[in-house]
């Protein structure tokens, strides 16, 4: 067991090491992003419209905008990561090694996390410039954020596996992602919609980590938040399995 844990701090400090050291491409650049849209958003759009349930529509958006954060670079450090790791050929050396495959695993999904918290963090900070964001629950927002990260790094890293170049790493984030994270409640409170786009929206699961995080800011949801920490954990377990099985059979690695 020790050495599984030396193991899985070597792949996760050189995982980490990596953000911090080109932290101009792996930090800066989602901070800007997100800067760009409290701008907008926030300040040129926002101050024209009424407010969302009792809070300012800066206020309202500003836990959106950094989920969104957290899911995009959790994601995008994992799969790029474990790609660019399998495109080297390194990825053998610890397949053929007595590392464990859950080792690997979570080596590779910790500097996602680490990523995804760091963005997700800078971000917090960059909105306290714009509005005065209260937090209800501390409990509530680290739970979300923290699963949320995990859950989509290992999504990451499965995109990884089965990718076989470097234009397949995109695909899923532009495609995938990206319109359900903006259909997510980002923008809005999905309780001011239709009854048909209401059931819609409930079909997307990122609607659910949204608002669980929101509500650790504002104490307002239009979900159940037990329902977005069960389907959360539900996604981690499965998501997980997924790749010690994937890393077992050597699916998208061993050719």
């Amino acid at each position: 067991m020790q050495e599984s844990l030396i193991c899985l701090y070597t792949i996760a400090r050189r995982e980490t090491t990596r953000i911090f050291r080109i932290w101009v491409q792996t930090l800066v650049p989602p901070v800007i992003t997100m800067t760009l849209y409290f701008i907008v958003f926030g300040t040129f759009i926002g101050s024209q419209l009424s407010g969302i349930n009792g809070f300012e529509y800066m206020a309202f958006i500003a836990p959106g905008l950094i989920m969104m954060s957290i899911i995009t670079n959790s994601y995008t450090n994992t799969v790029s990561s474990f790609f660019s790791t399998k495109f080297q050929k390194n990825i053998e050396e610890m397949l053929v090694s007595p590392t464990p495959n859950w080792v690997i695993v979570l080596g590779f999904v910790s500097g996602g996390v680490v990523r995804g918290l760091s963005v997700g963090f800078l971000v917090s900070m960059v909105s306290l410039i714009f509005i005065r964001l209260p937090l209800y629950s501390i409990v509530i927002t680290s739970l979300f954020a923290f699963l949320t990260s995990f859950v989509f790094a290992l999504a990451g890293m499965i995109n990884g596996i089965f990718a076989k170049k470097f234009d397949d790493i995109s695909i899923i984030p532009t495609f995938v992602i990206t319109p359900l994270t903006y259909l997510g409640g980002v923008f809005y409170s999905i309780s001011l919609l239709p009854d048909f786009w209401q059931m819609i929206s409930k079909a997307n699961p990122i609607i659910y980590m949204i608002d669980g995080f929101r509500y650790g800011f504002l104490g307002i949801a239009d979900m159940s938040v037990m329902t977005g920490l069960g389907m959360l954990i539900f996604f981690a377990v499965v998501l997980f399995s997924i790749n010690i099985y994937l890393l077992k059979k050597g699916i998208g690695i061993r050719t």
